[in-house]
């Protein structure tokens, strides 16, 4: 099983040689695919001899420095290591809107090159998780030598095994089945915590953005607020009960109700009535405040 979830992560990899800048393109909203868990069916990249694909990847100069040098392909614990391209680095953290009050935790660091951009090309202070040591001390060496190392630390720990509660950005490249083992914990983080993704979402749990670099592509959630349960609504004048139910961040309710549905972007809520209007406000605990309107929770969702 091991080696086919390796097999996995280096067919669903597309990337060029040469780490040039490529054109960022975010699209805003992600279809739903019918098989998330499915990639794209693709030739093997090992044996494909056009720009893209893995074989320039392998045939390209090493990572690492004069004591340790990767290679890529190699075994790690639960995946192989395959670097995410700088392009979609940059893609990742701006679509995040890393800036200098984040605490960028990246799962699985590798030689450590996200969160030494978050530190030096966004002014976030970065904490990277990995499990073989020698990748942390280059990663560590790599960090000093671009200035950052006041910024940015490395452990070598399981991430199943870490608190990362305290970040506020939170990005990855593992596999799919890792990515669903670690989304209930991603889930109970304080809502507004943005996660980034490369190459892998996280099944029902359908990202805010798709990511396309010419290089490779992404997914970007942020974590949602509870907004579920009974609420009590006053709109000027009017006042109605609604039951909410949510599903990640999408928010409906029973057929017949002045509430139709909504969908929550971090602790931010835009919900449309059953007449058309919406209403945009934010979520606090057990009320929901916009301009004109406010509403209070009154049960919780069972």
């Amino acid at each position: 099983m091991k080696s086919l979830l390796k097999a996995l992560a280096m067919l669903l990899l597309t990337t060029t040689a040469g780490g040039t800048m490529a054109q960022i393109k975010i699209i805003q909203a992600s279809p739903v695919a019918p098989d998330p868990l499915r990639g794209p069916i693709i030739g093997n990249p090992l044996a494909y001899e056009g720009p893209s694909g893995l074989m320039p990847l392998l045939q390209s100069k090493p990572a690492g420095d004069a004591r340790y040098q990767p290679q890529i392909g190699q075994d790690g614990k639960d995946v192989i290591w395959v670097p995410t391209p700088d392009s979609l680095i940059k893609a990742m953290l701006t679509t995040a809107e890393v800036g200098p009050r984040d605490y960028v935790v990246d799962l699985g660091s590798g030689d450590g090159r996200i969160a030494i951009a978050a530190a030096r090309d966004f002014g976030a202070r970065a904490h990277g998780i990995e499990y073989n040591p020698e990748m942390v001390m280059l990663a560590l060496r790599s960090a000093a030598k671009e200035g950052v190392g006041a910024k940015v630390t490395f452990e070598t720990a399981d991430i199943f095994q870490s608190d990362f509660s305290r970040a506020t950005v939170v990005t990855l490249y593992l596999l799919p089945s890792l990515n669903l083992k670690l989304r209930d914990t991603l889930l109970k983080m304080k809502p507004g915590t943005r996660i980034a993704s490369h190459a892998f979402d996280m099944a029902e749990w359908t990202p805010d953005q798709t990511i396309v670099t010419d290089d490779a592509t992404g997914f970007f959630w942020i974590v949602p607020a509870d907004a579920s349960g009974r609420w009590a609504f006053e709109i000027g004048n009017e006042r109605f009960v609604t039951q909410l139910a949510q599903r990640f961040q999408m928010l409906g309710a029973a057929k017949g109700n002045p509430i139709a549905d909504g969908r929550m972007r971090g602790t931010g809520v835009r919900l449309t009535r059953s007449n058309g209007a919406t209403l945009q406000g934010e979520v606090s605990g057990n009320m929901m405040v916009g301009s004109g309107w406010m509403a209070t929770r009154i049960r919780a969702a069972e």
